[in-house]
């Protein structure tokens, strides 16, 4: 979102007509729904994933403009900073075999966009986190040279008026403070989308809000931080930190953070964009010549531009998307949970589990979010990110008795959702054989008690008992990480440790 952005000086009155301007963008938003404009149901689903490059040290590669220059294709974009990239798949209709067409895709789209970095002494590293990140990394002098991010950065830190502090506290503890929003390029993330009608929305976001913590127990990829061990799945921290526009003040006020979880079950998505608008002053108060209302009123499709461009500055897990596929306009929910990787393997699992579960669950005749918290879905996801796949969620209690039980994710996971996921991906048409194929990844590490993050921390302090220091221990780590990655097994196959004892010193 922002791509026509173009930086330049944001007048105080700009703010004003921007604000006005969205008002008339969701005004048209709820003519187009009460018109029921909306694209048919199409089951369609798509599917983005956020990369590091990396050199053969494991160290990261500021590069990515001139390994964009060499790849050549608009499906790789540039990302926040230098040594991010991002690879969009077009979207796939939910059915048959399209797992296993999206891993081909995957497959030779990251063979070739590595081979290409490889020219450039370079690599793919698909992971949350790159462990090998230090803070003079992540400055704004390593963010991309692209106009929207340099304003966007310009415009949340104006907002802050002070630095971003970032503390979080894990398995051990980071405690620093940065001068820009670069330290939010280390968070890689899979973005996953799915196409719903008006009517279907709210089912499906609330079963996608209803769900994340299951994902995040079992795909967490992101331990490491600027050399410490924190949560299992650190991104969602840093990721709040450092957007954070509230200064401690406004945080003790209660004022929302731009990177949300949210606050409550919905019943249509004009909800969220409504939130939006009332919650978040815009950072980018950028207007376009369109006039939604009078683009209606002539019988057109608006391009609600000014709602999109608010609508991506607001970091929600699950975000609404408003979008125009040959000149039918749609509605998305874009699932942003999960880590980048480990392996192509795991992605796909990952998004098979995450489309069958939220399909199963969007369609029960009690839902679940009918019968939990908000609150406790919410808790769900902090103990998930914290614990990974040891973590404890609260349920709802199958049965008469009602209410929730504190349980294990594994046993969530393996007793309850996965059996969930199978049903929804037979309700999708999707095949036995991919479905037996991913919902296994997910079952085998549940039963091993194994993902990206225990893999990681396993083999980190592995190589800390031959004696290694902690920086060569985690280049060690990203190393071997990246050789079993690109081999291409499921990462609960990986032996732990490296291959072989490297001497210490």
């Amino acid at each position: 979102m922002g791509e026509k952005v173009v930086a330049g000086r944001i007048d105080l009155s700009d703010r004003q007509l921007y604000r006005d301007k969205l008002r008339r963008c969701l005004t048209g938003l709820e003519r187009l729904l009460a018109e029921k404009r909306f694209d048919r149901p199409r089951n369609l689903m798509g599917l983005e994933i956020e990369l590091n490059l990396a050199g053969a040290d494991g160290m990261p590669r500021m590069l990515n403009a001139q390994v964009l220059e060499r790849i050549a294709s608009r499906d790789f974009q540039t990302e926040l900073a230098m040594f991010n990239l991002e690879v969009n798949i077009a979207p796939h209709p939910l059915g048959g075999r399209v797992f296993d067409r999206l891993a081909e895709e995957l497959r030779a789209s990251l063979a070739y966009a590595d081979r290409k970095a490889g020219e450039l002494d370079a690599g793919i590293v698909m992971i949350g986190i790159l462990p090998t990140l230090d803070r003079d990394d992540l400055v704004s002098t390593n963010l991309s040279a692209v106009d929207r991010y340099a304003l966007l950065n310009d415009q949340i830190v104006a907002a802050r008026g002070e630095d971003f502090a970032l503390d979080i506290d894990g398995v051990e503890r980071l405690t620093c403070t940065s001068k820009s929003i670069a330290p939010e390029a280390a968070c890689t993330s899979v973005q996953l989308h799915l196409q719903v009608t008006p009517g279907r929305f709210a089912d499906v976001w609330n079963a996608a809000q209803a769900v994340t913590a299951a994902q995040i127990a079992v795909g967490a990829n992101s331990p490491f931080l600027f050399g410490r061990e924190l949560w299992r799945e650190s991104r969602p921290p840093l990721f709040q930190q450092s957007t954070d526009t509230r200064p401690p003040e406004l945080q003790a006020q209660g004022v929302r953070p731009r990177t949300w979880f949210g606050e409550r079950w919905i019943s249509s998505a004009h909800e969220l964009f409504e939130e939006n608008l009332r919650f978040f002053p815009a950072l980018l108060p950028i207007c376009d010549d369109e006039e939604p209302l009078d683009v209606l009123d002539a019988g057109g499709i608006p391009e609600l531009h000014e709602l999109v461009l608010h609508n991506g500055t607001v970091y929600r897990w699950n975000r609404p998307v408003y979008g125009i596929a040959d000149g039918v306009p749609h509605l998305r929910v874009e699932n942003r949970v999960l880590p980048a990787g480990p392996t192509i393997t795991d992605v796909i699992a990952n998004a098979a589990f995450y489309y069958g579960l939220v399909r199963a669950l969007a369609e029960e005749s009690r839902p679940v979010w009918t019968r939990l918290p908000f609150e406790a879905a919410a808790a769900n996801f902090d103990a998930a990110c914290k614990h990974g796949i040891e973590a404890r969620l609260r349920w709802p209690r199958r049965g008469r008795y009602g209410g929730t039980a504190e349980v294990d994710a594994v046993t969530l996971v393996r007793d309850e959702l996965l059996p969930l996921a199978a049903t929804g991906l037979d309700a999708w048409g999707i095949e036995p054989a991919d479905r037996d194929l991913y919902l296994g990844v997910i079952e085998e590490r549940c039963r091993r008690r194994a993902n990206g993050a225990t893999w990681q921390a396993a083999t980190f302090h592995r190589a800390l008992e031959t004696g290694m220091p902690r920086d060569a221990a985690l280049a060690a780590t990203t190393r071997r990480y990246r050789e079993l990655s690109l081999a291409g097994e499921p990462v609960h196959t990986w032996p732990v440790g490296l291959p072989e004892p490297v001497p210490a010193g």
